[in-house]
């Protein structure tokens, strides 16, 4: 299952939602009550948990992960790495038990989607971390990532990868390019169409497509999209909602265009040349799957080290060359530029690892839905979706 899997069930509404919706109080963690025994010191292990196929492995060995297997040689302390988490809501309802009932959960270091991160953060199940230990972090996070409106200056979130959702189209089988969200919706791509049915990862590009500001978006602008969704569905216009399964639609030829994100295009480039990734003029989303540190962690300390080693623009792109998603330490770009490796030093000018200024422009990271927000949202667009 892909690291950016589609929302089932609940379709994001989330055990505090329902907790809420039940009468029960938020389960909100005051600070003071968030850490729990630093037991780093003479303890030199941690838990990390991550999404399937979101580390660099060998390519003999896939059970060894080069940058992991380095940090525990360069600092002495073990990682037990497991990737568990498949869905941010399957895992929210993992861990939340612990959470809400002031427990420790059992792992160290978290990495789930920022829309999830900001209920997290909003919460208080996160623990902040300590920035003055983590130097990298500081010199060379992204400044386009460095302070979301759920995290005011990245305290309690670390991006682990960014991406982009925009449109993947096949150029050859079309016969044309595409430029703007709003082609979509021309007559000779009906029927040819997917849209992602996650209600957090399909939203944004939507509204961009109206011309909306997503850092500060209406409940209008989501009932907006809605209707013109509701509209396209009748006609037919789109063919379906997905997750990732629209990669095989649109290696098929099934699809000739649909929302995508860009760490999948490029790995399905490799196949077929003929598929392009597009940052619509309107604008794309800049979206970030981040670290975290649950609260009562046993080994924080442990987890800000491991946090500020993959700030090393060295382990960056070691990291950024196998996962190919938006690095986020630009300056991980110099470092693969000046590799004797040609595969290696073409992916620096890839921007869609390393957006230019020209993409950057029209990239914004929409503001997330709140906890007030999420219930009647989530329903009206599961019903359009059919979840």
């Amino acid at each position: 299952m892909s690291r950016r899997s589609v929302l089932r069930g609940m379709g994001g509404v989330g055990t505090a939602a329902l907790l809420a919706g039940c009468g029960v109080p938020a389960a909100y963690v005051e600070p003071g009550e968030r850490a729990g025994r630093d037991l780093s010191a003479r303890d030199r292990t941690l838990d990390f948990a991550n999404w399937p196929l979101y580390i660099d492995t060998d390519d003999e060995d896939t059970s060894k992960r080069p940058t992991l297997d380095a940090f525990s040689e360069r600092t002495g302390i073990s990682v037990r790495y497991t990737e568990e988490i498949n869905d941010n809501d399957e895992f929210f309802g993992k861990i939340s038990p612990a959470l809400m009932n002031h427990q420790e959960t059992g792992r160290d270091l978290v990495v789930v989607s920022d829309w999830m991160a900001a209920r997290f953060v909003r919460l208080g199940w996160v623990q902040e971390m300590d920035r003055a230990a983590q130097p990298n972090i500081s010199r060379y996070l992204d400044p386009q990532l460095r302070s979301p409106a759920f995290d005011e200056g990245r305290r309690h979130t670390v991006p682990w990868q960014s991406g982009i959702t925009g449109i993947a189209y096949n150029r050859r089988k079309l016969g044309r390019e595409i430029r703007s969200v709003e082609e979509l919706w021309d007559d000779e791509l009906r029927g040819k169409v997917t849209l992602l049915s996650g209600l957090d990862e399909s939203f944004a590009l939507l509204m961009q497509g109206n011309g909306v500001d997503v850092t500060r978006w209406t409940a209008d602008d989501f009932h907006t999209v809605c209707e013109q969704v509701e509209r396209l569905v009748a006609e037919r216009h789109v063919r379906r909602f997905t997750g990732n399964d629209y990669i095989k639609d649109l290696s098929t030829g099934d699809v000739l265009a649909c929302q995508a994100y860009s760490g999948d295009v490029i790995q399905l480039q490799a196949d077929n040349p003929d598929i392009e990734f597009v940052v619509p003029e309107e604008g794309a989303e800049l979206w970030a799957e981040s670290l975290m540190i649950p609260n009562l962690a046993q080994h924080k300390t442990n987890a800000e080290k491991l946090v500020d080693y993959y700030y090393d623009p060295e382990v960056a792109a070691e990291l950024a060359a196998w996962v190919n998603y938006v690095c986020p330490v630009p300056a991980a770009r110099d470092v693969l530029a000046d590799s004797d490796d040609e595969e290696l030093a073409a992916l620096a000018e890839d921007p869609l690892i390393f957006p230019d200024d020209a993409m950057r422009g029209r990239l914004a990271i929409a503001r997330d839905i709140t906890s007030q927000e999420r219930t009647e949202f989530a329903k009206r667009w599961n019903s359009i979706v059919g979840l």
